[in-house]
């Protein structure tokens, strides 16, 4: 599989820079896996392709206020920490600008707190502390900025439009944005039709949307992301008489990775996901998938198609297209049963 077959070209019009309101205004193709068929409603109306015993998954990461801008000491010039995740000895994993002038040693001063910058990692990713052993949460809570992907160029009026309503864990540097649709009153008609709504963890870093750099896409290798199961949710899981149904590409790699040998079942689980779900993928959980639609030459772009089938979902994009769907994080969303 070559990565040229899962390229393209999208009007820049339609790249969706502010969500929609109510959240679930938004448009949804329903896209029908064993007919080809593909249908046009709003999202609220989801609840008519959910049947009572069906389980809907979500994740409930929450997005880091990431970014942290601040100015080097002494000297003045500014400077940028992305943070990715905690390292050892209450340490961050993160990524600076500008890199070639933050040495290591460097001190950065984010409002009343200074951070250091440390040693250098793997793909550009250096050691961050907090001068005197402070927490890094408590300097995000203080001074930190909500990570918007590089394609929307407006800012957010309210970071809580790009979290989801059930949001709980924090820890990601990206939101589940197949979530971003779902309004606390969708989320209870669901309830009261007899579909029951699990939790679980899975907060998306950047090996989400690394790029994919290699021609053959099974020499791509996921950066590992950390997720957790509790005993609660599997036991939901295992116990359902419906389908399974997840709300985004997140969410089908932590069902997938904690999947069991036994058919259908999972097990409760917390660890890290390097799972690279591509076109010839056997899945083992889920049956209907909530996702939005992928920038072209993605891993998330590849799952879908691996769990539909690259010429339907193609289709589907061109559809879409077509209809003046909204792509990416504030996009409009797909429902594939």
């Amino acid at each position: 599989m070559r990565l040229a077959d899962f390229d393209y070209r999208l009007p820049a019009d339609l790249v969706a820079q502010r969500p929609v309101s109510p959240r679930d205004a938004s448009r949804v193709l329903v896209v029908h896996r064993d007919t080809g068929a593909l249908e046009h409603r709003i999202f609220r109306e989801i609840g008519d392709y959910l049947q009572t015993g069906d389980v809907l998954v979500v994740n409930d990461t929450r997005v880091l206020p990431a970014r942290l801008r601040g100015r080097r000491v002494p000297g003045g010039g500014t400077a940028e920490v992305f943070l990715l995740r905690p390292a050892a000895g209450g340490s961050w994993e993160a990524l600076v600008r500008p890199g070639r002038r933050l040495h290591q040693g460097t001190i950065v001063e984010v409002g009343r707190r200074r951070l250091e910058i440390g040693e250098r990692l793997a793909d550009g990713r250096r050691v961050v502390r907090v001068l005197g052993g402070g927490d890094m949460l408590d300097v995000l809570r203080e001074a930190g900025e909500v990570p918007l992907p590089p394609y929307i160029h407006a800012p957010v009026q309210d970071p809580g439009e790009y979290q989801t309503v059930y949001a709980r864990t924090d820890g990601a540097v990206a939101a589940p944005t197949a979530g971003l649709h779902f309004t606390p009153e969708l989320l209870a008609r669901l309830r009261a039709q007899g579909v029951e709504i699990v939790t679980l963890t899975l907060h998306i870093g950047l090996g989400t949307f690394q790029r994919v750099a290699a021609d053959d896409i099974r020499d791509h290798r996921m950066e590992v992301e950390h997720y957790a199961i509790t005993p609660e949710a599997a036991a939901a899981v295992n116990a359902r008489r419906g389908r399974l149904v997840a709300v985004g590409t997140s969410t089908v790699r932590a069902l997938e990775t904690a999947a069991t040998a036994g058919e259908g079942r999972i097990a409760a689980a917390t660890g890290w996901s390097g799972l690279f779900i591509y076109p010839g993928f056997a899945f083992r959980l889920v049956e209907g998938l909530v996702t939005n639609f992928h920038l072209p030459k993605t891993t998330l772009l590849m799952l879908v198609c691996a769990f539909a089938g690259r010429d339907l979902i193609l289709r589907a994009y061109d559809e879409a297209m077509r209809q003046r769907y909204r792509f990416y994080s504030f996009g409009d969303a797909m429902l594939i049963l």
